[in-house]
């Protein structure tokens, strides 16, 4: 079985920066196009950014030219640089397998995203 660990995630201040880091138990991950997806208080969760394995990428237009998703394959992990961050981008952030693609695995835990003043 899988497993997937966020983390990077915590109280920021908009306009800030983070990066977050989703290590993958299993070197499988390389074999699959990856993304970050996230949940705010209250609603469903969201598809954020995908990565192929090829390294192409895709993002939702609430975060393209703010938010940068790369992968580290050798390592294992997946990573989410976000730049100017916002009050809206607060919410449970979590990686796994595109949707689109394949049928994603056992969720982690995620990791928290509070943007506040």
């Amino acid at each position: 079985q899988v497993q997937l660990v966020e983390s990077g995630g915590g109280l920021v201040q908009p306009g800030v920066s983070l990066r977050l880091s989703c290590a993958v138990s299993d070197s499988i991950f390389s074999r699959y196009t990856m993304a970050w997806y996230r949940q705010a208080p209250g609603k469903q969760r969201e598809w954020v950014a995908r990565i192929t394995t090829g390294g192409n990428t895709n993002y939702a237009d609430s975060v393209r030219d703010r938010f940068t998703i790369s992968r580290d394959t050798a390592k294992n992990i997946v990573y989410l640089q976000m730049n100017s961050l916002k009050p809206e981008d607060t919410a449970v952030y979590y990686c796994n397998r595109d949707y689109r693609v394949n049928t994603p695995w056992r969720w982690g835990q995620g990791t928290q995203i509070t943007v506040s003043s």
